[in-house]
């Protein structure tokens, strides 16, 4: 009998202890998971800052609807908590419907989408861009959407400021070397500031918003990818980029880098310089002493010619650069942008390089001739910046000295 109970009350103990372990283990499996679903909504793709609308299915399937649907407050606050925590926010066909008043507002559109203007509850104005059905998965594999609502930008993008000649605000050069910052400080965050790099592929005027007082944000990452920071090469399959703004590199069969955003922010930085295009045909030949000096139909070479000539002040008077302030940044960004656009992607400095240069905190050494490896300029052809003839000359250079150390960029 004593034997008896004896078992009995270890198996009472036993169960007793079953039980406590398995609350335990539980408990520890709920904190480990809510640990790893902080982690990945401090550290995941919620560090860029967007907020994503419904998938494409549900927005075709809601997008021609009458859009009664209301939209309550408590939508807003989820918002407004997704924004402290940084991650993305998912709003339904039915509510970018109500934002919008159905897309009456349409704003512009691009080579990827339309972008109509809108107002949460709440008032604030946004900017909400559905993408074209021709992407297919390229943009849906890194944002699982099929309209982004973005931050309304009341002052446009930076291309009307700089090539429409009927915009009635002149853009001070002072004012544009900030923007230029702002654009590199933006480009810097995303390589080297995130938990995952970011790699955009697409920067140029057009993507680069401006607000109150013309503070830039760079926009439409429909052509972003992600990649570990410790993964120097990635393999693309398919062109990337806006021709005249995409590096070489992404025109060939060849693994690529983030230098390729410096390459296109390079170009981008040619055309705040020149206030004008790039490429623009027809512009008449220039000659001197009876010889031909090149003509401006593409510009970042007309710019590298007048600086191998000493002869700057050309660049400089184009810049519309005032006084000897104006004049220190123009120059600055001349030889940045010359930098930028190097042929080999490891003589591109890094954005971090970029904005210190930018900003006057490094010393910019003077930079080779990013385009050697051209063919000579032809009067009347048209200026191509991916057609080689020539290597490109070997070693490397740094692009900054930074306070006479010599660090490569």
């Amino acid at each position: 009998m004593a034997i008896a109970n004896g078992s009995l009350a270890l198996a009472i103990i036993g169960l007793i202890t079953a039980g406590i372990v398995t609350i335990v283990a539980i408990v520890a499996i709920y904190e480990c998971a809510k640990m790893a679903m902080k982690v990945y909504l401090r550290e995941g793709i919620g560090n860029q800052q967007r907020y994503t609308a419904a998938s494409s299915s549900s927005f075709a399937n809601g997008a021609g609807g009458g859009g009664d649907a209301g939209v309550e407050m408590g939508s807003m606050s989820h918002f407004i908590e997704g924004l402290q925590n940084e991650r993305p926010v998912r709003f339904s066909a039915a509510q970018l419907r109500v934002f919008t008043k159905n897309y009456s507002h349409k704003v512009g559109s691009g080579g990827f989408g339309v972008v109509y203007r809108g107002r949460f509850p709440s008032g604030a104005p946004v900017a909400v861009k559905v993408l074209n059905s021709t992407l297919g998965k390229r943009a849906e594999e890194q944002f699982m959407a099929e309209a982004l609502v973005y931050e309304y930008m009341e002052k446009g993008s930076l291309d009307r400021h700089l090539f429409d000649n009927s915009a009635p605000e002149k853009i001070a050069f002072d004012k544009l070397h900030e923007i230029a910052v702002g654009t590199a400080k933006a480009v810097r965050y995303l390589h080297e500031e995130c938990a995952q790099r970011i790699i955009h592929y697409d920067i140029k005027p057009e993507n680069v918003l401006l607000g109150a007082g013309l503070a830039p944000k760079v926009s439409d990452f429909g052509l972003a990818k992600l990649c570990d920071r410790e993964d120097t090469h990635l393999t693309i399959t398919g062109a990337r980029g806006t021709p005249g703004y995409a590096a070489p590199e992404l025109w060939m069969p060849l693994p690529v880098t983030h230098k390729c955003d410096v390459y296109s922010y390079g170009m981008l930085l040619f055309e705040i310089l020149g206030r004008r295009r790039n490429l623009e045909l027809g512009v008449q030949q220039q000659h001197e002493h009876g010889r031909e000096t090149g003509g401006q139909e593409w510009y970042p070479r007309w710019v590298w010619h007048r600086l191998e000539a000493g002869e700057t002040e050309a660049v400089l008077a184009r810049a519309r650069a005032a006084d000897g302030k104006e004049r220190e940044k123009a120059e600055r960004v001349c030889m940045v942008a010359l930098w930028c656009v190097q042929y080999r992607p490891e003589d591109r400095p890094s954005m971090g390089s970029v904005v210190r240069m930018l900003e006057g905190e490094d010393h910019i050494a003077s930079p080779r001739n990013p385009f050697a490896h051209l063919a000579p300029y032809a009067a009347g052809s048209t200026p191509s910046g991916y057609t080689t003839t020539a290597t490109t000359e070997s070693g490397s250079s740094s692009a900054r000295t930074g306070n006479g150390t010599g660090r490569s960029a």
